[in-house]
């Protein structure tokens, strides 16, 4: 689909009903934080955030972005035991580059391992996961002794069930201690962005969370701090600054795993935007554990197949678009049998709770717009599949230039056609539910900017806050 045939498509949605629908799956929730019951207490393999996007650093627009971000709420001063990767989860990108709702045409696999580098004679390093004497200035030789666990991980990449590996040996940037542990954290973690050859790098290390909510209102039965019209146009239009919402996020650590790759490797045919036959990819993330065999009674076998604990695409479909009852089971099956959870898309409840809150109608029921824009290539496909779709062929913008509202603002190149760091998708979800009266009141929970300046190079993830000077936003 061209740009025009993107931008048209969208509009047509937007305003042939009078709301903007395309998106209308979320208003209450952090991206994928604590988002069902069984995950909210596995953290590690929990996935808070997913992006898809084509490259906006100078050069590099021939590439196409997938960052997942891990571990929700990473409080940065959570010594002397930091957070890692999991080594007995397995982190999963799935692509489908030939629109048939399967995203197993290519998948991307990160695996880690643990390596303990304690010395007898350095009686820091059999405490302390890091230990400052000397500074930690290097991931590996001279500068590296204070890293007394250290994790390394592997990258494979699976198409036509042929499997090769990219990296392997590679070594995760820890945990930002402070900076006299650590007293060059950004230099520290630019030596873990490897460059694989081919045209592909890879980073996998802590981040600073970059999503941006007011959580705490929200969750209080959308208690925001005004009532509508919630920003003025000054307001909405001033995406550097938060004119009255509480970030609660701020201050606050993920983990990243972030790929850049060319798009012809993405490509059913091989080819890069502008050249490819299906130049619309859909992706998803998804993290595994094996499954404990048991061989006989009372020995099991933790080496099962591995099963799938949680999937994120579009973000705040399963906290906001899921019912409770189905939010585990909607974690552990495929996209592309979406299907069964069909009548949630249909009869949002979310839309709902909208009207009777605020007392504003909202579209609650048939909502065939929404499920045709979230689950299919195209309103005359017959196969539902929830998965992030990106259009190759749309240009990206500079970050200097994106606006977080996306299309809203005239940007195309914003969620739902991918997703970037800077989308403000909470905003653009309160307006899509609430429609008319919520668009026009410019709705909103008045947290518009990530609390940290967002890169506008790999891996587009600012540097994580450091466990000595962390800040959290205070109301």
């Amino acid at each position: 689909m061209s740009n025009r045939g993107v931008a048209m498509f969208l509009i047509s949605l937007m305003f042939a009903t009078g709301l903007l629908i395309y998106m209308s799956n979320a208003s209450s929730e952090a991206a994928s934080h604590r988002e069902a019951p069984l995950i909210s207490l596995d953290p590690t393999a929990d996935i808070t955030d997913f992006f898809l996007f084509r490259s906006y650093e100078p050069g590099k627009d021939n590439k196409i972005i997938l960052v997942m971000d891990v571990i929700p709420g990473e409080e940065p001063s959570s010594g002397p035991n930091y957070y890692n990767f999991d080594p007995n989860v397995l982190y999963t990108f799935n692509i489908d580059n030939n629109q048939d709702g399967s995203a197993e045409d290519i998948q991307f696999e990160f695996q880690f391992t643990n390596e303990l580098r304690t010395f007898i004679r350095d009686p820091l390093k059999l405490f302390l996961s890091y230990a400052a004497l000397p500074a930690i200035t290097a991931l590996n030789g001279p500068g590296s002794e204070g890293i007394g666990l250290r994790q390394k991980y592997e990258i494979t990449m699976v198409r036509n069930k042929r499997r090769v590996t990219l990296g392997s040996g590679l070594i995760v940037v820890p945990s930002n201690v402070g900076p006299r542990t650590m007293p060059n954290y950004p230099a520290l973690a630019a030596q873990g962005i490897y460059d694989l050859g081919n045209g592909v790098r890879v980073f996998a290390g802590q981040r600073d969370d970059p999503f941006y909510i007011d959580l705490g209102a929200t969750f209080d039965t959308l208690n925001f701090r005004r009532a509508l019209p919630l920003l003025s146009a000054t307001e909405d239009a001033n995406d550097g600054a938060n004119p009255f919402g509480v970030d609660m996020l701020s201050g606050f650590n993920v983990h990243t795993i972030a790929l850049e790759i060319p798009a012809s490797m993405l490509t059913s045919d091989g080819k890069g935007s502008g050249a490819t036959a299906s130049p619309v990819l859909g992706a998803y993330a998804s993290t595994s554990r094996r499954k404990v065999r048991v061989l006989r009674e009372g020995d099991e076998d933790n080496n099962g197949p591995w099963v799938q604990v949680q999937r994120l695409a579009n973000p705040l479909v399963n906290e906001a678009i899921i019912g409770t009852i189905d939010k585990d089971h909607w974690n552990a099956v495929e996209p592309n049998e979406e299907s069964q959870f069909a009548d949630y898309y249909l009869n949002p409840r979310l839309a709902l709770a909208m009207q009777l809150v605020f007392g504003v109608p909202a579209a609650t029921a048939n909502r065939t717009d929404l499920r045709d824009l979230l689950l299919k290539y195209g309103p005359s496909s017959r196969v539902l599949s929830e998965l992030l779709r990106l259009d190759i062929n749309v240009a990206p913008r500079p970050l200097a230039s994106q606006s977080r509202l996306t299309v809203l603002a005239g940007d195309s190149a914003g969620w739902p056609n991918g997703r970037r760091p800077k989308d403000d998708v909470t905003d653009i979800a309160i307006r899509v539910v609430g429609g008319t009266n919520y668009i026009n009141g410019k709705a909103g929970d008045g947290v518009n900017t990530n609390d940290l300046p967002l890169p506008a190079s790999f891996p587009f993830l600012a540097t994580p806050w450091d466990g000595r000077n962390r800040v959290h936003q205070n109301p």
